[in-house]
């Protein structure tokens, strides 16, 4: 499997040739202006030729003398009509001058990528497919960009407003950020949305997470959809409507400092078929109702996974469920918030 920086080394040749074809199609302009004059000014030359001593055979060849002067191959011999005269010095300044305009701007935009920083992000974006999209670089957004780069997933991020000090260090791990709306339909084709794998919605603002979201369905029905709900009874509703994985942020905070003040060990949730789960560990109070219990009870009671045992100087792992845990035993459970809260509630009566 290609390394992380052979991928990116890639992706800089790919995105570099299709920021050239950009390029070269901005600078049309100057390239038909030049086509024109050179046409117009052979048709000019072929007409006035008619009526001298040496007149052009057709107007093919009044556009190649007039090619000719430009690049400053004078035409023999030189004619004796002022009018015709006038070719020989306006031509070579009129089109060399053009041509340098055209490819010094050219030069200066191929070379210096950096003066057209959006285009090259885009650029940059347009070759990635089966990546992750990010909108939002907040403190959140910021974090899980870095893990994901991390664990080896390409990206793009879509931000707002301008976060220079950020951006410079996404951008030297190779991970383009367009500074846009992404609620902008060209926004989210530029970030490549349709060969997109997954969606993280990470701002704080709710109602632009979910028009985002619903946006980059219509675009790409099969994409995974991650977004950030303040309200937890709103993000169950999206899961259950859209299939969205709706994450309250601050409902899954609240078991990990309910945890941190009660001296349990909580891990930061997982989604298992769109539901969090978490594990955590306790051991089991004086006045516990789980004192007594055995394995098997506890989980078919509170609909849980008890994945570690401690009692008794013995250490287990995935205890058998005949054994029944009593006062001071160290165990840990898997299970949903909602489940292992009503443990942690239970160990406390």
């Amino acid at each position: 499997m290609p390394s992380i920086s052979s991928r990116q080394n890639w992706r800089k040749l790919k995105a570099g040739w299709r920021d050239t074809r950009i390029l070269l199609g901005q600078f049309r302009r100057p390239l038909y202006i030049f086509i024109f004059l050179m046409v117009g000014c052979g048709a000019l030359y072929d007409r006035l030729s008619q009526f001298t001593a040496s007149p052009t055979s057709s107007f093919i060849e009044g556009v190649y003398d007039v090619l000719t002067l430009v690049f400053l191959q004078p035409i023999e011999p030189f004619p004796n009509e002022w009018y015709l005269q006038l070719f020989y010095f306006i031509l070579p300044v009129a089109g060399i001058g053009l041509l340098a305009l055209g490819l010094a701007e050219f030069g200066i935009m191929f070379f210096n990528r950096s003066a057209r920083g959006k285009e090259w992000q885009m650029a940059v974006a347009s070759t990635l497919s089966n990546h992750i999209i990010v909108v939002g670089l907040g403190h959140l957004g910021y974090r899980v960009v870095l893990h994901l780069h991390d664990l080896g997933h390409d990206l793009v991020v879509i931000e707002l407003s301008s976060k220079p000090h950020l951006w410079n260090h996404l951008q030297k791990l190779g991970i383009p950020v367009l500074e846009d709306d992404a609620t902008r339909p060209d926004i989210l084709s530029a970030a490549g949305v349709r060969q997109a794998q997954t969606i993280i919605l990470c701002t704080q603002n709710d109602s632009l997470n979910l028009e985002v979201a619903l946006k980059a369905r219509n675009f790409n029905p099969s994409i995974r959809v991650v977004i950030r709900i303040f309200d937890n009874d709103f993000a169950e509703l999206l899961q259950k409507q859209f299939g969205f994985y709706a994450l309250s942020a601050t409902g899954m905070a609240a078991p990990l400092f309910a945890a941190a003040a009660t001296n349990i060990d909580l891990t930061p949730p997982i989604l298992i078929e769109g539901q969090p789960h978490i594990l955590a560990r306790l051991e089991i109070s004086e006045f516990s109702s789980l004192d007594g219990l055995s394995v098997n009870e506890i989980e078919e009671k509170y609909h849980t996974s008890l994945i570690y045992l401690a009692q008794d100087g013995r250490t287990m792992f995935h205890p058998e469920g005949s054994i029944s845990v009593h006062k001071g035993a160290s165990l840990a459970l898997f299970g949903t918030p909602a489940n292992i809260n009503l443990v942690l509630n239970e160990n406390r009566s």
